[in-house]
């Protein structure tokens, strides 16, 4: 009985420091995530480092689900280094209450990565990517959004 309550704990302190549900991708499988999306589709590139990324955050959560509600999803790709992964974005996250789907982008070379996101990105975070593939609708914002702007995007995005 106390190899099995052990193996338990084992296994449960191994799922809970394997990133709490964050996911690795690549690139291509990012872009075929979004290729794939049948919603609207907000893709929020962020850094755990980066002040402007973690202020906007809470309100793209707050204004896509009270006034957007299931209408449109949004996910967040972490662009933090390699060894922030999983323990230290999970962390972090947990810290700031962001209960939002979370990705981090297992790739380390902007110059590659960016131009297949848009070809205007300089690799500035944040950044966030609106498609709604239904009606060809692709914008890409290297900047931080107020909440007024972002809802106006929304709107243009799911409408």
């Amino acid at each position: 009985m106390k190899k099995i309550v052990l193996s338990f704990f084992v296994v449960l302190i191994c799922g809970i420091s394997t990133g709490q549900g964050i996911k690795k991708m690549s690139i291509g499988e990012l872009e075929k995530y979004i290729r794939d999306s049948e919603k609207p589709l907000v893709v929020n590139f962020w850094a755990t480092f980066c002040a402007p990324c973690v202020h906007e955050i809470p309100y793209f959560k707050s204004t896509i689900n009270e006034k957007f509600n299931g209408m449109v999803d949004l996910i967040l790709v972490s662009l933090d280094p390699p060894d922030y992964f999983p323990a230290k974005i999970s962390s972090f996250a947990s810290q700031k209450n962001f209960s939002i789907p979370l990705v981090w982008l297992n790739e380390t070379n902007a110059d590659y990565f960016c131009p297949r996101i848009d070809l205007k990105w300089s690799g500035s975070i944040p950044a966030t990517l609106m498609v709604n593939n239904k009606k060809n609708y692709r914008k890409f914002y290297e900047q931080q959004l107020t909440p007024l702007q972002l809802e106006r995007e929304l709107r243009a995005l799911a409408d």
